[in-house]
């Protein structure tokens, strides 16, 4: 699928929470990495070596629990954090804001959750009373800056240029604290700046200096999968797909329990072609996360691509139930299995979804081609058609599809 699409990130650990300040903070833009990596498996076996996680609350040992009140919905908050329920982790960070107005980790939990849902407004009023609180909190800083990034992929224009500018200075500014601290952690919060710059330069369109970030980034924390899974992406995006897959493999072999990383590498294992390793690779990742609406929709994904429709229509659906806003691949994929299955209504239903919340070239096109078709109950409309066609060129301009359907419509660009 061609065109830049909303991209939502996670945290590798966000139980690094629970650690002195700086406090870890992943949010909207780039994945940022973990502080500290866990030893990975070595080897070809750790591409398959990652056991389901078993991470309940209750197996969390009594010496290491949290004992205050606001600390334990801390720890609830991450776990639904990291099992990609936002809802219920933003309910959770909040009663313990609500019990501890000062607890910074339960600020930047909240003000990360407030992003994910996309109440920017919100978040920014969290994140600057934490701020308040302390004034060289690295995170707090990136956090701001993921909150204009999101915003900036729903503008256009100066708008969306004045974003992604207040999105780089806020970056300047943690780079300033973190340029004050000793090693290693002077390394580490730097990492998270250039990997999250790389980001910003990706949504700027300069696909090089984001390479050059995130390269930064992997030579300040070299054994993060979390920065090769960005720095892999952007090559995908670049056309390098060779490149990329050998940068997923080895962010899979830094952190093989990393389902995003591994749901990621099977995806482009399956667009190289090789099917037979992307199959178990996806069915692994979604039991890595089994409430991973991004581990569940790239299954559904390389299902799509392997031409397994059945599973490719469960993933999918589950997916976007379990995160309907962000993922408009998700709803792009789902409406080529309706195309294909002659199910127009739902074709251009799931298809319009996907084109509203992204900027990609094949959404567009493929909507138009919904209303190009015809169907009991879903007649043609060539004004729609058209319309989207025209819509395909401005994200691509060389979108030959697209330039075909309007010759077939007899329709300039």
């Amino acid at each position: 699928m061609s065109g830049p699409l909303l991209h939502l990130s996670r945290s590798c650990s966000a139980r690094a929470q629970f650690r002195p300040s700086p406090v870890l903070l992943v949010g909207v833009g780039a994945r940022l990495p973990a502080p500290l990596p866990a030893p990975a498996a070595q080897g070809q076996d750790a591409l398959f070596s990652a056991a389901t996680p078993t991470l309940k609350l209750s197996s969390v040992q009594p010496s290491s629990r949290p004992t205050s009140p606001a600390a334990n919905y801390v720890a609830v908050g991450v776990f639904y954090y990291e099992q990609g329920d936002y809802p219920k982790a933003f309910v959770a960070y909040q009663t313990a804001a609500e019990l501890n107005p000062t607890n910074r980790d339960a600020l930047l939990g909240l003000g990360r959750a407030q992003i994910k849902l996309r109440d920017y407004p919100a978040a920014a009023i969290t994140l600057r009373r934490l701020l308040v609180l302390d004034n060289r909190n690295i995170s707090a800083y990136i956090a701001l800056s993921q909150s204009s990034q999101a915003q900036a992929q729903q503008r256009t224009g100066p708008e969306r240029a004045a974003l992604l500018t207040e999105a780089l200075n806020l970056l300047g500014q943690a780079e300033r604290m973190a340029g004050a601290l000793g090693q290693p952690a002077r390394d580490e919060e730097l990492s998270k700046v250039w990997n999250e710059r790389g980001y910003v330069y990706r949504l700027q369109g300069d696909r090089r200096a984001a390479i050059d970030a995130f390269t930064q980034a992997s030579r300040l924390n070299p054994r993060n999968g979390v920065i090769l899974y960005n720095l892999g992406e952007t090559y995908s995006l670049q056309g390098d797909l060779p490149r990329a897959v050998q940068t997923l493999q080895k962010a899979v072999l830094a952190d093989p329990r990393d389902a995003y990383s591994r749901a990621y590498y099977a995806r482009l294992l399956a667009q190289s072609g090789d099917l037979a390793l992307a199959r178990p690779q996806a069915a692994l990742a979604a039991r890595l996360s089994p409430r991973s609406a991004y581990a569940l929709g790239q299954y559904g994904v390389v299902s799509y691509l392997a031409r397994e429709p059945l599973t490719a229509r469960t993933n999918l659906t589950e997916a976007l139930r379990l995160d309907p806003i962000n993922y408009p691949d998700f709803y792009y994929y789902l409406g080529r299995l309706d195309l294909d299955g002659g199910d127009l209504r739902a074709a251009r239903e799931n298809l319009t979804r996907a084109s509203a919340l992204s900027r990609s070239a094949d959404a567009a096109y493929y909507l138009g081609l919904s209303y190009e078709r015809s169907a009991a109950g879903a007649p043609a409309d060539t004004g729609k058609a058209g319309e989207n066609y025209r819509r395909a060129l401005q994200f691509d301009p060389q979108h030959g599809p697209a330039q075909s359907g309007l010759q077939r419509l007899g329709l300039r660009p």
